[in-house]
């Protein structure tokens, strides 16, 4: 009796736009995300810092403000490596990181943990943003 149904359990489950009669190149590309690649310089013996407060805080509050985490890295070699912190995040679109970085500065509890954090002194001293677009071959998107 199963096998009966098949066919018809199979076509429900096609496409809307194959009942259409759109072919999938017709078929809006789905959307992708825009990433962010940001770079940090701190000043000197302030990396293990930054680390922690992006362990510690700063990847939860992104969560809070629609930013994805994708990685996050330290250079193997110096002089980079005592003093850089390279990370990707993910954004709906241009304009939505445009917003969730506003939103994020303007944080209560961000403007507190970035206080408390640089009690000691300025943690970074230059930031560099790159905003990235997937490749058309890209595993990820």
């Amino acid at each position: 009796m199963v096998r009966k149904f098949l066919p018809t359990i199979a076509l429900a489950l096609l496409p809307a736009a194959y009942w259409m009669g759109m072919s999938h190149s017709a078929q809006a590309q789905p959307k992708t995300r825009v990433f962010e690649m940001r770079t940090y310089t701190t000043n000197e013996g302030k990396l293990p810092d930054l680390e922690k407060r992006f362990r510690d805080h700063t990847m939860r509050i992104f969560g809070h403000h629609g930013m994805t985490n994708i990685a996050y890295w330290v250079p193997q070699d110096a002089p980079k490596a005592q003093n850089t912190l390279i990370y990707v995040i993910a954004h709906e679109s241009r304009d939505a990181a445009k917003k969730n970085w506003d939103d994020f500065r303007n944080d209560a509890e961000w403007k507190k943990v970035a206080a408390e954090s640089e009690t000691n002194g300025k943690i970074v001293s230059k930031v560099e943003s790159v905003f990235m677009d997937p490749a058309d071959f890209s595993p990820m998107k």
